[in-house]
């Protein structure tokens, strides 16, 4: 069989009668003895399925002999039957249980170990697709994939990374997987890729959730202080993240505050976290704007009377800037204030944000971003 004939109709969906004969042909030649059919058989189906829900359904017989293919040992067969399988599963749920449940998560985490990166980015996008499946989220968690997708967000490529956050976040839904992904260490590579990706991705948005999923544990927490610049990583997607991520990184450093003031008030505080939270207390989404308004509360309070205070201190200007806030008429003030108080804000800070830059990771080095779920290969 040719693999670069295909069928093509004007309707990807419909039923025509070349569609299905070459459907029925192409599941008889995936379940036949000879692997050279059967590689052949896969390219076609991963054509045949890349646009079409209805192939997809059609198909679901194919799954048990593309998941035997993936034990082949032979480099072609294990790529095109996963890329089979991973179009198979895209926005398909019976498909995607389907596919778990024949056993294909072994082969998939092995390839995770596997020297070819083709290889290895193709396993990170099927688990990125079939964890997006309720059902299988707390079976990819107990698979041992955790600690390898871990490994890909260290040293895999760019694609790779970006798929791999996206599957752990899908993974963190399922409450009982985060201890699996605190137990793999996970703040230093998080951070790393908070630095480096471009702050307005879908990588971003991702990364910035499961960080603050993890802060609601103090070994979480412990291990953001820790790193260096682990901090500074949120505030900066703080301050230039899109909506989303900025959400996630307020509600970051408010967990973090709430859960001990005195422990994680300065470590805030030194970062210049200020203007970016009072920008968001204008600008945010709501949820950002309750949580930035309740982070500058407990950021300004201080052990001393507030007389002690000198009536010009960065203190002060936050107090005025919240009781403004939360008066009916928010907007034109709030406004004013804060071109005030980034202004104040940055010449108190001059000192500290120029040492900060000598030492900051660039964030120029984007890594693509990716849906929730892969598309089609």
């Amino acid at each position: 069989m040719d693999s670069e004939t295909h069928f093509t109709d004007t309707n990807p969906d419909a039923c025509t009668p070349r569609t299905i004969a070459a459907v029925q042909r192409t599941l008889g030649l995936i379940q036949s003895d000879d692997l050279y059919s059967k590689v052949e058989a896969a390219k076609e189906i991963r054509w045949l399925t890349k646009t079409s829900q209805r192939c997809r359904r059609q198909f679901s017989a194919a799954v048990a002999p593309l998941v035997d293919m993936l034990s082949s040992g032979s480099a072609e067969a294990n790529e095109a039957a996963l890329l089979a399988l991973l179009n198979l599963a895209v926005k398909d749920e019976s498909n995607k249980v389907c596919i778990v449940n024949a056993g294909a998560l072994v082969p998939i985490i092995s390839f995770l170990r596997s020297e070819s990166s083709n290889l290895q980015e193709h396993a990170t996008a099927s688990l990125l697709t079939l964890s997006a499946s309720s059902v299988n989220k707390p079976i990819i968690g107990a698979s041992g994939a955790i600690p390898l997708l871990f490994e890909i967000l260290r040293y895999g490529s760019s694609e790779a990374k970006a798929d791999a956050v996206l599957a752990l976040y899908n993974l963190s839904t399922h409450t009982d997987n985060l201890s699996f992904i605190l137990e793999a260490e996970p703040i230093p590579p998080l951070v790393d890729l908070l630095k480096t990706c471009k702050k307005s991705s879908k990588t971003a948005v991702k990364c910035a959730a499961l960080v603050e999923s993890l802060v609601g544990f103090e070994k979480g927490r412990t291990a953001l202080t820790s790193e260096a610049g682990g901090v500074l990583a949120v505030v900066e997607i703080l301050e230039s993240g899109s909506l989303q991520s900025r959400e996630h990184a307020v509600g970051t450093l408010l967990t973090m505050c709430q859960s001990d003031r005195c422990k994680y008030r300065e470590p805030i505080l030194k970062e210049g976290v200020i203007p970016g939270l009072l920008e968001l207390t204008v600008q945010g989404t709501p949820k950002s704007q309750s949580k930035a308004q309740t982070l500058l509360r407990l950021l300004r309070d201080s052990p001393y009377p507030r007389s002690e205070l000198q009536a010009d201190t960065l203190e002060n200007i936050v107090c005025n800037l919240i009781s403004q806030i939360e008066g009916e008429d928010q907007s034109a003030k709030a406004k004013q204030m804060l071109a005030e108080m980034v202004q104040v804000s940055m010449e108190q800070s001059l000192r500290h944000l120029q040492q900060r830059a000598l030492v900051c990771t660039p964030s120029d080095l984007p890594i693509a971003s990716c849906a929730s779920e892969v598309s089609s290969k």
